[in-house]
């Protein structure tokens, strides 16, 4: 081989290596695990989330949404993201009260019971949430709230003292919390193996929304849904400030870009999930009621304990997310 011709030979080569890595570093793919199944509303945002992020950015960016706790389990999520073991992750923001508090405000029984409410809760703890995350190398993108939490039982709960001796499904301090109050027997159980837990008996009540109700078949086990409209717990996705950083200016602004849609987008679907589930629970054969007087004021007192609780135990964090919120 002559040296020209070696030369032009060196010369493309080096041209399709350069290429190579040109286009591999044009694409970045980062996974983002959930906890909640494909068919999930909050699922499906995500995964529309994602689509928006890849076309907003040309394809510079590509996220795979992991449905279902296939990635990482519930309570493992937000770890990983911080870790870096993940860029991107979604968590029910109650399920890290015990580690930050003020997550837990809007899993406080009573204290946002609409969706109009949950949107100034949300507005009032955002500036806290933001500055907890960044402290731990992190950054919220949006929140979605799930329909209003109600109670599912396989016998008729007409005052707070039929739960007494239930086998309460818990699946944060909230929810484990109210099971005290009422003299329940809490049992851990999270979403991934609700249906399970509920078919061979290992529990028989709890509070959540009809979304998760349907998600699981609760008629398979359960006979009662009563709209107590307790609260509107958030799921939150939040990034990797590192991951962030790593992406140029027009990515970023992509994902911020998607992040704020898919907000507004989820709540609107929230709204129409609370109905839309109560009518398939009640077409599936389940009693879908109101609560009575005497459950709904006996509900009022759990929930007027723990808000005095929660703000104790958050101190002036929770003061100034409760104050704010009730000037709104």
């Amino acid at each position: 081989m002559s040296y020209k011709t070696w030369l032009s030979a060196a010369v493309l080569g080096g041209a399709l290596v350069a290429g190579a890595q040109g286009a591999a570093l044009a694409q970045t793919k980062w996974d983002l695990p959930g906890a909640y199944p494909a068919g999930n509303f909050h699922t499906k945002n995500m995964v529309q989330f994602a689509e928006d992020v890849k076309k907003m950015s040309g394809g510079k960016l590509e996220i795979t949404v992991h449905p279902g706790a296939s990635l990482f389990k519930a309570p493992e999520i937000k770890r990983a993201v911080q870790t870096g073991q993940v860029q991107i992750g979604e968590v029910l923001m109650v399920n890290i009260e015990n580690e930050i508090p003020v997550f837990g405000a809007d899993g406080v029984p009573f204290l946002a019971t609409s969706i109009e409410a949950a949107e100034k809760l949300w507005k009032a703890q955002k500036p806290v949430i933001d500055k907890k995350l960044a402290d731990q190398g992190m950054t919220a993108l949006y929140s979605v709230p799930w329909p209003p939490q109600g109670i599912y039982s396989k016998k008729d709960i007409n005052t707070v003292q039929d739960l007494k001796g239930v086998k309460w499904r818990a699946y944060s301090p909230a929810t484990a919390r109210i099971a005290e109050l009422v003299q329940a027997q809490p049992v851990t159980i999270q979403v991934a193996e609700l249906a399970q837990a509920l078919a061979t008996g290992v529990v028989d009540t709890m509070m959540t929304s009809g979304a998760t109700g349907r998600d699981s078949k609760v008629w398979e086990s359960l006979t009662h849904y009563y709209d107590t409209q307790a609260w509107l717990p958030k799921n939150l996705v939040f990034v990797n400030n590192d991951a962030f950083k790593k992406l140029d200016a027009a990515t970023q602004k992509a994902v911020l870009d998607a992040a704020a849609a898919a907000e507004k987008r989820g709540w609107q679907v929230s709204k129409e999930e609370a109905e839309s589930a109560k009518a398939d629970l009640a077409k599936n054969g389940m009693k879908v009621l109101p609560p009575s007087p005497a459950l709904k004021e006996g509900l009022e007192k759990v929930g007027a304990t723990m808000i005095e609780e929660w703000v104790k135990k958050t101190g002036a964090d929770g003061k100034t997310i409760v104050d704010n919120y009730k000037k709104m």
